[in-house]
């Protein structure tokens, strides 16, 4: 379920017009708001997007697919799709995930284009200028709420173009980013994703990766707050639930296809993550 805290959707005459005022036409605003994504449930778009959209998650974990790559995304980490981009997001089993959000468009949007895509994290400070991104998002919000009159949205637009400026320049002020992650827990979560469909144990990923299995459960539980094992079982329900919301596939072949030698098990462990049980869980709309 997505729930919509606060949300504003400019007019598409509003935004035929923003397109060719030359106040505006460099970069505005399409659609904005709050949202909250459920646990375990995916958010995203099926077809390529037809214009950019600004992810700030402020709450919760999750993993978002782009282009068929699937990243880790937890609290004060940001991701920015392109335009012509297809992607999903999957909030965690056990907490809600909420998301300032923001589709946007113009031709400085096709300049930056090279700085999209990238999840990055984000170190709150109080003495960066810039840190406070909630409060930008907050400004634009309210000032919405008065109506989309001409000087409204252009004011709206130039707030949006510095909280836009805020992450995809994070990187000039200083403090404001944290260290790259870790190469090593990278490679693991990458192969853990290669193999969605095996049955992997601890040592078999430690090998992939060349450290010893008790090494690699500290760093990856440092990064992800998972250990690499329950990490992999959070993939394989999130893909079942994939499953179960877009194919006909059965429960058994599920299974089999992520890797449980026991649709039993499979159907436990789904159970125990979900609180319902896969066949519920796809009957649950109705």
């Amino acid at each position: 379920m997505i729930k919509k805290n606060k949300y504003f959707k400019i007019p598409p005459p509003l935004v035929s017009e923003q397109r060719t005022n030359p106040l505006t036409l460099d970069l505005f605003i399409i659609e904005t708001g709050e949202i909250e994504v459920e646990q375990g449930t995916i958010w995203g778009s099926e077809n390529k997007l037809e214009k950019y959209l600004l992810v700030y998650c402020t709450k919760g974990n999750g993993f978002v697919v782009i282009e068929g790559e699937q990243i880790s995304v937890s609290n004060d980490q940001f991701f920015i799709i392109p335009k012509g981009i297809s992607f999903k997001f999957y909030s965690v089993l056990d907490i809600n995930s909420r998301l300032l959000i923001a589709y946007f468009d113009g031709w400085k949007a096709m300049r930056l284009g090279k700085e999209f895509s990238l999840v990055r994290n984000l170190i709150p400070s109080v003495n960066n200028m810039v840190a406070n991104r909630e409060m930008l998002f907050d400004e634009i919000f309210n000032n919405l709420s008065k109506g989309f009159h001409d000087e409204n949205m252009q004011y709206v637009n130039f707030c949006f173009g510095h909280l836009l400026a805020t992450f995809i320049y994070a990187n000039r002020t200083m403090e404001d980013v944290a260290a790259e992650a870790n190469p090593v827990v990278n490679r693991a979560i990458n192969y853990l994703n290669k193999s969605i469909s095996k049955k992997l144990s601890l040592t078999q990923l430690a090998n992939e990766v060349g450290y010893s299995p008790t090494y690699l459960t500290t760093i990856f539980k440092k990064e992800t707050n998972y250990s690499p094992i329950s990490y992999f079982s959070h993939l394989k329900i999130l893909k079942a639930c994939e499953y179960l919301d877009y194919t006909n596939m059965k429960v058994k072949e599920i299974s089999f296809s992520l890797g449980y030698t026991d649709p039993y098990y499979f159907t436990k462990d789904f159970t125990k993550r979900m609180g319902l049980s896969p066949r519920n869980y796809r009957n649950r709309a109705t």
